[in-house]
């Protein structure tokens, strides 16, 4: 084996020392990118986010996520509680209850995901001026774009019927 490769096949970069993205490699063996892959979707944010500090039931997690199907989440939380993010309980009755939480490492993620909604708060305003400068932007070269071929076949119209005989 070369020097620098990693024994373990689902390996694909070194988390400490420089900090570059592209070693996020895009294979589909690499640990990294299917964890951020998974963590980052936008149903599993609102679970982990809803689970902070508090234990919710499967009905209680569709009716709080706007637009969730059953069968996606469904999928989020069995991939979660795969991850170790998330624990399932379920009660002997009838019918069965089954309750979900975040385990300890759930938490922590739960923590840096609070981070994010922190950032986008704080930034928000920005963020709404940023898009409305980009929208004024690409409607005025849009314009500008279409009165330039206006302006172009004006012109070639004119061309043209100086060029025909009277």
């Amino acid at each position: 084996m070369e020097d620098g490769t990693s024994k373990s096949p689902g390996y694909c970069c070194d988390t400490g020392g420089d900090y570059d993205a592209f070693q996020w490699d895009t294979r589909e063996d690499c640990e990294v990118r299917q964890i951020l892959d998974r963590i980052a979707d936008k149903w599993s944010l609102l679970v982990i986010a809803l689970l902070d500090r508090r234990t919710l039931r499967f009905t209680e997690l569709r009716r709080r996520i706007d637009g969730v199907s059953q069968r996606m989440l469904t999928q989020t939380l069995r991939h979660l509680e795969r991850d170790g993010l998330v624990s399932r309980t379920v009660h002997p009755t009838v019918p069965p209850r089954v309750d979900y939480a975040l385990t300890p490492m759930g938490v922590t993620l739960h923590h840096t995901i609070q981070a994010l909604v922190t950032w986008t708060e704080d930034h928000q305003n920005q963020i709404a001026a940023a898009r409305a400068d980009y929208d004024r932007r690409v409607v005025a070269e849009r314009e500008a774009l279409e009165a330039e071929a206006g302006n172009r076949d004006a012109l070639a119209r004119r061309v043209l019927e100086a060029g025909r005989p009277a």
